[in-house]
């Protein structure tokens, strides 16, 4: 694989923040060049609100010696299924395009802003992050930096595109079938996937045993100082690990697959991609691959199905049967066809699938058993239009066989995703999953890749933060 040009040079969050709190660099600064460069790119459609007089007030503070904390003077953009307080929420929906602001932080934004960090704004998604692509009905699309005639990808496209295009050093993302890692590997950035329960959860998922919160980096040590800062179980959510995360062991076995689930063979470009990353990343770990093929790996039916099963299902209820029914048409057309699928889920059909996650979780545990690492691509296309159009045309919810990071959340392993070259015109992300609680030592084999086979930070004409 070839070297890409990088930037060497360009400050991590770790030394941004220690700059802010050694009196090297200003809050004030750095919060006045995130909003320049969120003017100067709005073409992106990746930031929907901003919040920049209180922005440019805590960076005042931050600067007079008013707060410190490891990421001290940053800005973040937040993305708008997540709360933050004296902000509207809107989901990317006309439903909530007029909402009263947010009474308080969520708890990842909470964690962020203990830590010194100054939220200044608020990043696009698909309505209810429900689809691969980031366009709705209240903001319309987000484009890709490296190419604006396509998507970023979504859920936390409008986050990843800001990341991307160097709009700010941190903003959040939400995962809860691949919403982090899938825009991650088109924007060419670190999606970070924990186990589910590393970082706790305040309020009920709309995908109740799914959805988690995430990190997307430019590069894997941002990622970890991320982490860092938000993991930790909160009161309320009862699969969170009370304990500290395990640093984990290197991984004895690697196992590489096209698919976990029978969805069709890879298009050419992608599957070229991800031969030629599996066995770069063979030669950096000094492991023997295995090939597996779809069928090896669940007997006893799809977690891929049972996701759009239970998803469907549960934001439906979620949101409202009847209230779905009532304002359908003021819905993107990709929210109509989930939640239609979701009335069409009969309370047989829900239970079996959420019993048959068990089999899914201990077939898989099984697999990888404590040393073993799972490589597979991170998303089975090389781009979709910004609109959500695929390459044949076709418009609408898109189709299961686009994806390979639904696997993850039914199961709840943490999986990673990280650049490894290009497929068309995008790059091409390598997703790596690992043993439950091997999230540390997950991020040290993306350490070792990203050191082996450095990335741009930021796509091409873009400059990367600080």
């Amino acid at each position: 694989m070839s070297t890409p040009s990088v930037d060497a040079n360009a400050p991590t969050l770790r030394e941004l923040a220690v700059a802010v709190r050694e009196g090297r660099r200003s809050a004030t600064s750095l919060v006045e060049l995130s909003l320049e460069r969120i003017a100067q790119h709005d073409d992106l459609g990746a930031v929907v609100a901003l919040d920049a007089d209180r922005a440019l007030a805590q960076a005042r503070r931050v600067d007079l010696g008013g707060a410190a904390g490891l990421l001290a003077g940053l800005p973040v953009l937040v993305k708008d299924n997540t709360d933050v307080a004296g902000m509207r929420t809107t989901y990317g929906s006309r439903w909530f395009g007029d909402a009263p602001p947010a009474g308080r932080d969520a708890v990842v934004v909470r964690r962020l802003r203990s830590a010194g960090a100054i939220v200044v704004g608020k990043t696009n998604l698909p309505e209810f992050a429900i689809e691969g692509f980031t366009d709705n009905p209240l903001f319309g699309a987000t484009r890709n930096p490296w190419a604006p005639e396509l998507s970023p990808g979504g859920s936390s496209g409008g986050s990843a595109a800001a990341l991307a295009a160097g709009l700010a050093p941190i903003a959040t993302g939400t995962d809860g079938g691949g919403s982090v890692r899938i825009p991650a590997a088109w924007c060419g950035l670190v999606g970070y996937k924990p186990t589910k329960g590393v970082i706790g959860r305040r309020d009920v998922p709309d995908w109740i045993d799914f959805d988690t919160d995430g990190v997307m980096a430019a590069r894997v040590d941002d990622a970890r100082l991320l982490l860092d800062v938000v993991a930790g179980p909160t009161p309320g959510d009862p699969s969170a690990l009370p304990v500290s995360l395990p640093h984990g062991t290197a991984p004895t076995r690697l196992i590489a697959a096209e698919r976990t689930d029978q969805l069709g063979p890879l298009p050419a470009d992608v599957g070229t991609a991800f031969r030629s990353a599996v066995a770069a990343l063979a030669d950096v770990l000094h492991l023997t691959v295995e090939w597996w093929a779809p069928e090896d790996f669940f007997p006893d039916g799809s977690p891929d199905e049972d996701w759009f099963t239970l998803a469907a299902a549960e934001h439906l209820a979620a949101l409202g049967r009847d209230r779905v029914a009532a304002g359908a048409a003021e819905l993107h057309r990709s929210s109509r066809e989930f939640l239609a699928l979701g009335a069409e889920v009969g309370i047989d059909d829900y239970l079996t699938a959420r019993r048959r996650r068990f089999a899914h979780i201990a077939r898989i545990d099984t697999v990888l058993g404590t040393g073993t690492l799972l490589v597979t691509p991170t998303v089975a296309v090389a781009g979709i239009r910004a609109d959500g159009r695929t390459a044949d045309g076709q418009a609408g919810l898109l189709p299961p066989e686009v994806y390979s990071t639904a696997m993850q959340n039914v199961t709840g392993l943490p999986a990673v995703s990280v650049p490894a070259g290009t497929a068309g015109a995008l790059p091409f992300g390598l997703q790596l999953t690992g043993p439950r609680w091997s999230d540390r030592a997950l991020l040290d084999v993306a350490d070792l890749w990203q050191r082996a086979h450095p990335w741009p930070l930021t796509a091409p004409g873009h400059r990367p933060f600080g």
